[in-house]
């Protein structure tokens, strides 16, 4: 069935840092589930882009976290766009939602991001307030742990690879194999490639079956 294309208003954009951004559409009558995505484009410039949807189910407005790409053309030039432009959107796509496992003694989320691979897990855990989790945020600096006073203190681990502080230095593998495996748990990954398939090899040597391990890749 194809999608019905929506006329969404640029309602804010708001800068996190100086490259990444979060750009606020109205919602209207979009629905959609914590963890899909939606395809972006200025109207009349054909230069679609998949998002992840930041922002929970029940928020009035659809946001979206955006990393300003240098050789990125749309990113770039959505940053810039003026409140009340028009955008059009189409969707929902995608599966990667919450869903119990097939083994009904694990309750507990492990959520393993890098960069802006954290939008789809914010829909989420906002979503779900209830929801036992942990998640793993690898960065590159201390600046880009985007909004993390949106999760709980104890349940966010932030992974800084060029930069010390009272976070995890180093990347996402090697807090994960510092801190041990939770066999009681469900993963879900996003990010780029190959760090979504280095966790997935290291979760399935460590005795994780394929059916708790879901994956959206990137880039």
């Amino acid at each position: 069935m194809k999608k019905k294309i929506t006329y969404s208003k640029i309602l804010e954009i708001k800068n996190i840092t100086e490259s990444t951004y979060i750009l606020r559409l109205e919602k209207a009558d979009f629905e959609f589930k914590a963890g899909q995505y939606l395809v972006l484009n200025v109207p009349g410039e054909y230069k679609a882009r998949e998002y992840s949807i930041y922002s929970p189910e029940e928020s009035p407005t659809i946001d979206l976290l955006i990393k300003e790409i240098e050789t990125g053309e749309v990113s770039r030039e959505l940053k810039y766009l003026k409140v009340g432009t028009k955008v059009e959107i189409t969707g929902p796509f995608g599966f990667f939602v919450l869903r119990d496992s097939l083994n009904e003694q694990l309750k507990h989320y492990t959520f393993v991001a890098t960069g802006t691979g954290i939008s789809p897990f914010h829909s989420i855990i906002l979503s779900n307030p209830e929801l036992d989790y942990d998640i793993i945020h690898g960065v590159k600096y201390l600046k880009e742990g985007y909004e993390s006073g949106s999760f709980k203190n104890d349940c966010y681990h932030l992974c800084t690879s060029r930069e010390h502080g009272e976070n995890y230095h180093g990347r996402v593998t090697g807090y994960l194999k510092k801190h041990g495996i939770r066999k009681d748990s469900v993963y879900y990954i996003c990010g780029n490639s190959a760090m979504v398939n280095e966790v997935t090899e290291l979760l399935e040597e460590s005795g994780i079956l394929p059916s708790d391990i879901r994956t959206e890749v990137f880039f």
